[in-house]
């Protein structure tokens, strides 16, 4: 029999979706050591079952592996909630069953958080059919529903007003010798080696330099932590103090908003260094022994690319910090990069990196390990991305957890190939929104979905004038593609665009270099070369059939989203949207031209018609769309896939 708790017990639901599917099934509900006692910050969804058959039989080694990847440190397990339609009470229970159970797999594998042996977990039902959800709260003592329960209004707020992110970057290289031609030596050979690297980061030799990023600002520079025993010095001046009194906010920024901007996120850094110059208590001369192999051996040297986030409250002391959530981290990631190395030890060894996501609708960072080795579009790597997904209750239609999405950490981390995408770009975007209403009445307007660059003649010191405007508009289109982070590669050049359909046998070598034009179906090609991006292309006679075809642009629009190049006779545009009344035929194209060859000037732009919407013709009689050239439109399709 259910009891009722005390009032002063309440539930914070942060999450603007609680539940995830509408499917039978568990969900584990995230909370944090420093957020208010049962706050749920997120829900993650049950995948590993131990039985196809039932929904409910989760498998806890498999979802605390895959869990202890994906929660950054300072967030974890607080509870469950069940899906079902088969009663409230019981289904709670089995949810707050299931909590326990994970966390005691927490524990047992990597040390918990420090306070999840108090036993006390939320434990949630929801209907599968009204969406109706009870919570209650659980311990070995009692079973208590609460009805207070609050939905956060700015949760956002509740979680960076109080907590800051510590990031921790590592490369290690660990050279072993291992049997050549026995795995299972080789495993313990290398399971000690990592072990043994686990037990370093402990060591005092160790060093964790925690460093600031505005230090104009008061923000401090830096601070050295000795190994984990909280021994620290603080190096500004001549000043020193102890570690132990400064808080993680003597290291952040006034902006608290830190996930909300891919270009600039901001987190604490904190590198690890060894300390191999200290004085030793004994000198000694150094001393070779050797140890002859009984069999075949080799050398391998495995390398690991270690990257951890941590949430830690704002006034908890860095030095602690460290040790409660860095030092762990790091042997996580260590111990996950230990299981995925370990079946192919002894051939070739994949790629494994840890990137860094904070997908729509998810108010924490998340972890996710990809293999590279045959890159990141192989279909084994979708396969991954799709489980994720349906993890965290994203659509199957938008790619949210590609590389291209990772949270960029301008301020701290060192550029790699992948991080092209996320460099701020000088180039204007999303001229249109300055532009002036079209002048249709009564019609129905239909815009580009996302952000995109202005691409247009002479930029880059390239004169391209009066043959690359189809170069131009492709480079735009490329530009949504990469700022809606369906793709990382850079834009291309006019010579990349040129080598593309020369190597797919369009064009000869002697188009290399050269100024010849390109239409439509090239940019297609390139397209589906560089993106795999499909397209449609529309045929028109004349300039004259354009405003026929606005219905069709109109659904483009409002479906795909995405810019659409117009080409015809001597002339190439992007097109951004559509507006038409479908009652008397009235339309206007919202133009945006590449023949621009002006400073990157918004006035300029606008004021100079380059952007601006086009009716068919002006109130002075003239044609935009010439009636004795033909025009081909083509339409870039949205991919359909994580």
């Amino acid at each position: 029999m259910e009891t009722r708790a005390q009032t002063e017990t309440k539930i914070r639901v942060l999450c603007r979706k609680l539940v995830l599917t509408k499917e039978p099934g568990l969900q584990w509900l995230i909370g944090s050591t420093f957020l208010p006692q049962f706050t749920i910050v997120s829900t993650i969804r049950s995948l590993h079952l131990q039985s196809s058959l039932d929904p409910f039989s989760p498998d806890y080694s498999k979802e605390s592996d895959d869990l202890r990847t994906l929660i950054v440190r300072g967030f974890k397990v607080i509870g469950a909630v069940l899906v079902s339609n088969n009663g409230f009470e019981a289904n709670a229970r089995k949810a707050a069953e299931a909590a326990r159970r994970i966390r005691r797999f927490f524990t047992a594998n990597c040390g918990g958080d420090g306070d999840d042996d108090d036993g006390v977990v939320v434990g949630a039902a929801a209907d599968l059919v009204t969406g109706e959800t009870r919570f209650f709260v659980s311990n070995s003592a009692k079973f208590d529903r609460i009805d207070d329960v609050c939905y956060e209004e700015f949760p956002e707020k509740l979680v960076w007003d109080r907590g800051c992110l510590v990031r921790c970057e590592l490369g290690i290289k660990l050279p072993i010798f291992v049997p050549a031609n026995n795995q299972s030596v080789a495993e313990e050979i290398f399971s000690a080696a990592i072990d043994g690297t686990a037990a370093l980061l402990k060591d005092q030799k160790i060093v964790y330099v925690v460093e600031g990023h505005k230090a104009s600002e008061g923000v401090l520079n830096s601070v050295i932590v000795r190994g984990v025993e909280l021994d620290a010095m603080l190096k500004m001046g001549n000043s020193k103090e102890s570690a132990n009194s400064l808080p993680c906010s003597s290291f952040c920024g006034e902006n608290k908003s830190i996930l909300n901007s891919r270009e600039s996120a901001d987190a604490i850094k904190v590198s690890v260094l060894l300390n191999q110059s200290s004085k030793s208590s004994s000198l000694s001369a150094p001393v070779a022994e050797y140890f002859p192999a009984q069999e075949t051996a080799k050398l391998l040297v495995i390398s690991f690319n270690l990257e951890i986030l941590c949430y830690a409250a704002r006034d908890l002391p860095v030095a602690q910090a460290i040790s409660m959530l860095v030092v762990p981290g790091l042997i996580d990631q260590l111990t996950a990069m230990k299981k995925l190395f370990l079946p192919c030890l002894l051939s070739n060894h994949p790629q494994f990196r840890p990137y860094h996501f904070c997908p729509p609708g998810v108010l924490h960072p998340i972890t996710v390990f990809y293999e590279l080795t045959y890159g990141e579009t192989e279909m084994r790597q979708v396969e991954v991305r799709r489980a994720l997904h349906l993890r965290l209750g994203l659509p199957l239609d938008r790619p949210l957890l590609l590389i291209a999405n990772t949270v960029n950490f301008a301020h701290t981390r060192t550029a790699t190939a992948n991080d092209t995408i996320r460099n701020a770009s000088p180039l204007p975007k999303d001229v249109h929104v300055e532009a002036p209403s079209s002048g249709v009445s009564g019609g129905l307007v239909s815009l580009i979905d996302g952000s995109y660059e202005y691409y247009h003649y002479l930029q880059d010191g390239f004169d391209d004038s009066g043959w690359g405007c189809a170069y131009r508009s492709l480079q735009t289109i490329i530009s949504w593609f990469r700022l809606q982070h369906y793709t990382s590669i850079k834009v291309p050049s006019h010579r990349e665009i040129q080598q593309a359909l020369v190597e797919i046998g369009d064009k000869d070598p002697s188009f290399i270099g050269s100024r010849e034009w390109i239409g439509a179906i090239e940019l297609s090609f390139v397209l589906d070369k560089l993106l795999g991006v499909s397209c449609k292309i529309i045929n028109v006679r004349s300039g004259s059939e354009l405003p026929e075809k606005c219905r069709e642009l109109a659904m483009h629009f409002e479906t795909q989203g995405t810019p659409v190049m117009i080409g015809g006779g001597v002339l190439a545009y992007t097109l951004l949207g559509v507006d038409y009344n479908d009652a008397n035929g009235d339309s206007a194209f919202l133009i945006l031209d590449p023949h621009y060859t002006g400073a990157d000037d918004l006035k300029k732009v606008i004021n100079g018609g380059w952007c601006g919407w086009k009716k068919p013709v002006d109130n002075k009689g003239r044609n935009f769309f010439l009636h004795d050239k033909f025009y081909n439109l083509l339409l870039p399709q949205r991919p359909n896939w994580v």
